[in-house]
């Protein structure tokens, strides 16, 4: 996959000025894609502060300057053309701040980081990491810690966000031909279509509670209490633009729920609950403690299975690891990216399970399911295993 030589560079273009981000944007417009990713802070926010938009085209590279310019919308004309593809790395954070600013979300889009599985490439891979197996090329990850929202930057740290794209430019011609060539390349349009809807970066306080570890083990009145903390919390973080925790800690609200205090001072004895928390807030958290106990909660999925059912299922997971091995290595794809054993316990128990989603089910899906069913059988032959549909 890596490539012997080097690839040559755009020159780095900064773009703080109105007219020179309306030509670059005319100019990027003329071509079928581009590369994208943005710098931002978010550690005392809720919605990150996005501090720098990185635009990349064959032969043209810019940093754009959103803390100089009073308006985008020559970059939000570029970014929401339809005709245009959207190539990122990992794109669900850069997604998530383009709808938070204009209410819309960039379609269609290339994500490099899920096609690299089908490159035979490793699963989350990091942009470094991939840019180093596409092109040889290390790069410096000296400016990773960069107050993106300081100014000047430096010609350092702009070099470093213009990297994210500049080599993005690069390599995503490499990937889509590699993909063509191999007929993989529709398959990643099921993959990229969740992170092109509009709902998956819109905040949902009634569904806060997911994010929550351990609710299976709390009673039912217990259990109604987290989740109305959980939505609660998830407004008032909304409302103030704070990080959740800054509002109310995830243990916090799960010793609460399991104490259920009935009165401001009964929630200072809650070791999780910093005082300062309690003060603050105590009134407002008395009352939603109430709502919760008044509301049924929503059931939360039970993860108890008998001690037998448990070990028939990994039974059955240790053939279809066999077999997902065997359908892996005859698409020269390692077995790991396509699925891990407790997607084949989902898949077993009849649970959802990426295996049966886009790539991965024309990979692995339907012949694991058909294994599963009994339609297939196994047999040894010459030291190798061989699986073939029933007769």
């Amino acid at each position: 996959m890596s490539q012997s030589s080097a690839p040559v560079l755009a020159a780095i273009e900064y773009i703080d000025t109105a007219a020179a981000l309306q030509e670059f944007c005319a100019a990027a417009g003329k071509h079928d894609w581009i590369a994208v990713d943005t710098e931002f802070i978010r550690e005392k926010t809720y919605f990150p502060k996005l501090c720098l938009i990185q635009v990349g085209v064959p032969g043209r590279c810019a940093c754009i300057d959103p803390l100089a310019l009073e308006s985008l919308q020559p970059f939000y004309d570029l970014l929401f053309d339809a005709s245009i593809t959207k190539v990122m790395h990992a794109c669900s954070q850069d997604q998530e701040i383009f709808v938070h600013l204009s209410g819309q979300v960039p379609r269609p889009i290339f994500d490099t980081q899920l096609a690299a599985p089908l490159l035979g490439l490793s699963e989350q891979m990091g942009y470094a990491n991939f840019v180093r197996e596409i092109l040889a090329v290390s790069l410096d990850k000296a400016q990773s810690r960069t107050d993106w929202s300081r100014r000047p930057l430096s010609a350092a740290q702009i070099k470093y966000a213009a990297d994210d794209v500049r080599y993005l430019c690069q390599a995503f011609p490499l990937v889509r031909e590699r993909l063509a060539s191999h007929g993989r390349l529709e398959w990643l349009r099921a993959e990229f279509e969740p992170y092109e809807e509009l709902a998956r970066y819109q905040p949902d306080p009634a569904g806060a509670w997911q994010r929550l570890r351990g609710l299976e083990k709390l009673r039912p009145r217990a259990l109604g209490i987290a989740q109305q903390l959980a939505q609660w919390r998830e407004q008032q973080a909304l409302a103030k633009n704070l990080p959740r925790s800054w509002v109310l800690k995830d243990d916090a609200i799960v010793d609460i729920a399991r104490l259920a205090p009935e009165t401001v001072a009964a929630l200072t004895d809650i070791r999780s609950l910093p005082a300062r928390t309690a003060q603050r807030y105590g009134e407002e958290l008395i009352a939603q403690i109430r709502l919760g106990m008044e509301n049924p909660p929503q059931p939360v999925k039970a993860r108890g299975r008998s001690a037998q059912t448990q070990l028939a299922d990994e039974a059955l997971a240790d053939l279809l690891q066999a077999q997902l091995r065997l359908l892996a290595d005859a698409h020269d794809i390692n077995s790991a990216t396509v699925g891990a054993r407790k997607d084949l316990l989902a898949l077993i128990r009849e649970e959802p399970t990426p295996l049966l989603k886009g790539w991965r089910r024309v990979i692995a899906g339907d012949e694991l399911v058909a294994l599963r069913d009994g339609q297939r059988r196994i047999r040894i032959h010459q030291r190798k295993i061989e699986i073939e549909p029933t007769q």
